[in-house]
């Protein structure tokens, strides 16, 4: 197996590339290690175990003067390096990284935040070159302290000392400050008066948060939404005032050791958890955890992360508890980050506001992760992470913009062989939202210096992204299928060459096909700029469009109703919304026809009775997930393939069957996910003769799910097949601007 590592940092004039060449010999690695002008590129060959232990080794022994920021990696299939060598720099040998992501609190700021003998000591703003932020302030290129938000402040003569000393680790540490010339924090009570300021303020707000209360707390890229999260009626009351049903809140530990009292951490999530990323890392809660129930209501699994700037290491230090830490907004809006949107909210969402005057030059929601089949796969990219570029094995032809999709929205900006990749934005459902990403859309340009030659937007022209597209760059506008620019995006990441073409298995919720029906259970021949769908999921109606995805018995209706089978006798208490959904079936009213399968996994989550109607995105599916995991069984439905078509029908049949048996929700569950890997895989085995590869590609929203991920990995490559999966974009729709950037960049 071959591993490619991307590193940025303080890399370069520090004996690192040394330092990797030993390390690489004396474990017996073949590859190679160079500078590039986007920091340190590293490939090494050998057996997976000591490639993750290549991994581990570099974070633990690299040289002492070397700070890495980011390092992302993949792994990829062998081409065979006989030895290991330091190659030639490209271009200068300098690190020429635009634009870091904002780096989480490092070792060094930390000691000297609590050490009262600093002249930092409790100050909240403290950092170095090796930490602190960087994409949330700056405003234009180059990267210089007058270029960011920081050029408020005047640099006192102590920090300027520091800034100017070569031997110092604030030597040209932008955003450098200190209590005497730096950013200050002050806290305001629900009538918006200042009740506190500076240090009295962080630890007043921290007696407002043992007390039960909600308050806001301005952070890197937004405000956070905090209270104590052992507090069943404080997370409750801000579930009320958010209008959040049921969907996990994410929880901030103050360290390691607290965050293992409350959920398991396997070596790689410990990994995840503790890098200079600080992503929110999804993982399984013990059962004797004092979490309130309300912080993750249905689910056995809680987002858990660490604090990252020095002000959320101050409170989590003094309160000593677990601290609920979600994004401050109204459901569905972009998060909060000028001041005055938290004093407005003040009252009907806040009990108090702790404020700063540093202004946040762009909002960045934090990232999440979840470890699928030993990979960290990212589920929002987010904080931590952007906007570092996805390297492409090739140059793309043309500088592109790439707008996204509808959901998970995220854009991106490719130049040469590099796709930059925006924050996360999210669902464009609202005004806001809608204003957001044209926001986005003019940072990205500005701060890469980008002139599109071609603007990449969704094929569906009730995306608010294409639209804005179409208003603003006109007959500068390239369209591409939602599927394939899943494909796109998994091919990408993955180094496929741009003459190849891969299987791609796209499973999803929602996408407009060519045939101009709801895609979403494909098996597609792929290259980069065509595709041709092979196989499909059995098609089924989706009665009410939209409202389907809120109400999974919808589906559930419609997958009876095509097995000729009464659905009122199978989904009890909601009789007469039934009768209703199985008029607008049979008129054929309201009821696009779809093959999706991640429709199909919430109409089985409903006859099981897992969930009728969600609170919020997926939910269906992730507890069907959830209740397949407890049962370990090789078990699985009748597999039918008929003329290109994954034909569900018999499935459900033997699905009805188990019901009526008295088989439990968890076996039928576990079984269910098997269908899916045993007809995925059959469709994939027909599906490769018509490819002159034996690469299997996985992206879409669906492979979110472990169980189903892993398991048709295993059984892919059991059959001799190359599986691709997404390791630096998430597999959902955040990462369809990737592809819709190469494809404009090649098309």
């Amino acid at each position: 197996m071959r591993l490619k590592l991307f590193i940025t940092g303080a890399v370069q004039g520090v004996g690192f590339r040394p330092f990797i060449y030993r390390l690489a010999t004396q474990m017996g690695l073949k590859g190679f290690v160079l500078n590039s002008e986007t920091g340190v590129v590293i490939e090494v060959e050998g057996e997976e175990g000591k490639l993750r232990s290549f991994i581990e080794r570099i974070k633990q022994e690299k040289p002492p003067a070397a700070r890495i920021y980011s390092m992302e990696f993949k792994f990829l299939p062998e081409v065979g390096y006989r030895e290991f060598q330091i190659k030639k720099s490209q271009k200068s040998g300098e690190v020429q990284v635009a634009v870091l992501p904002d780096l989480a609190t490092c070792p060094d700021c930390l000691r000297e935040l609590f050490n009262p003998q600093d002249r930092r000591y409790r100050y909240p703003f403290i950092n170095c070159t090796n930490c602190g932020p960087r994409f949330t302030i700056i405003l234009s290129l180059p990267y210089d302290r007058e270029n960011t938000t920081m050029r408020e402040f005047k640099m006192c003569p102590e920090c300027l000392k520091e800034y100017r000393d070569p031997k110092n680790r604030r030597f040209h540490a932008q955003p450098n400050a200190c209590p005497a010339c730096g950013p200050k924090v002050w806290l305001v009570d629900e009538t918006g008066q200042t009740v506190a300021e500076e240090d009295e303020a962080v630890k007043e707000v921290c007696r407002w948060i043992t007390q039960g209360k909600i308050v806001a707390v301005k952070g890197l890229g937004g405000f956070h939404l905090i209270c104590d999260a052992t507090n069943e009626e404080a997370v409750r009351e801000l579930r009320r005032r958010k209008n959040r049903e049921e969907k996990p809140f994410a929880v901030m530990f103050k360290d390691l050791n607290q965050l293992k009292e409350h959920a398991y951490l396997s070596p790689l999530e410990e990994i995840a958890v503790t890098g200079v990323e600080s992503p929110i890392v999804i993982l399984r809660k013990k059962k004797d955890s004092t979490l309130a129930p309300s912080v993750s209501p249905d689910t056995e699994t809680v987002g858990a992360f660490l604090p990252y700037t020095p002000l959320h290491h101050l409170i989590c230090r003094e309160v000593n508890r677990p601290l609920v830490a979600t994004s401050c907004n109204i459901t569905d809006e972009p998060i909060m980050k000028e001041n005055s949107e938290a004093i407005e909210a003040l009252g009907s969402l806040l009990d108090g506001a702790l404020c700063h005057n540093r202004p946040i030059a762009r909002r960045c929601d934090d990232s999440v992760v979840r470890v699928i089949g030993e990979r960290v796969v990212p589920i929002r990219r987010s904080r931590g992470y952007a906007p570092l570029p996805v390297l492409l094995p090739f140059k793309l032809k043309r500088e592109v913009l790439a707008v996204g999709p509808h959901m998970k929205v995220t854009v991106a900006v490719g130049k040469g062989n590099r796709v930059f990749i925006s924050q996360h934005v999210g669902d464009t459902d609202n005004l806001k939202a809608e204003e957001f990403l044209k926001e986005t859309v003019a940072d990205m340009l500005k701060l890469f210096e980008c002139e599109p030659e071609v603007v990449v937007c969704d094929h569906h022209p009730g995306y608010f992204s294409t639209k804005l597209a179409k208003e603003l760059f006109k007959d500068r506008v390239k369209q591409i299928y939602h599927h394939h620019a899943h494909a796109v995006s998994v091919m990408a990441e993955n180094e496929v060459p741009p003459n190849e073409e891969i299987v791609a298995v796209t499973f999803d919720g929602t996408g407009l096909g060519p045939d101009g029906t709801v895609w979403g259970g494909e098996v597609l021949k792929a290259g980069y700029t065509e595709f041709e769908r092979l196989f499909h999921l059995k098609q089924f109606k989706l009665p009410g469009g939209d409202k389907a995805v809120k109400e999974p018995f919808r589906c559930a209706v419609s997958l009876l109703l095509e097995l000729g089978i009464e659905p009122g006798a199978w989904l009890k208490g909601l009789e007469r919304e039934v009768s209703l959904v199985k008029q607008m079936v049979e008129k054929g009213i309201n009821s696009p026809t779809t093959s999706s399968m991640g429709r199909l996994f919430d109409g089985v989550a409903a006859l099981l009775g897992i969930k009728l109607k969600v609170s919020y995105q997926a939910q269906g599916a992730i507890l069907l997930e959830e209740a397949a995991s407890g049962f370990p069984t090789q078990e699985h439905y009748p597999v039918v393939l008929r003329e290109g078509v994954i034909d569900w029908s018999e499935m459900v049949e033997a699905l009805l069957k188990d019901i009526e048996k008295g088989v439990s929700v968890n076996e039928a569950a576990a079984k269910f996910h098997n269908w899916v890997v045993e007809s995925t895989v059959e469709a994939v085995k027909e599906a490769l003769s018509a490819v002159n590869c034996r690469k299997v590609g996985l992206s879409g929203g669906v492979f979110q799910n472990r169980i189903l991920t892993e398991k048709l990995s295993r059984r892919l490559r059991e059959e001799g097949i190359t599986v691709l999966t997404h390791q630096i974009v998430p597999p959902n729709d955040g990462g369809i601007c990737l592809g819709q950037a190469v494809y404009g960049g090649l098309a």
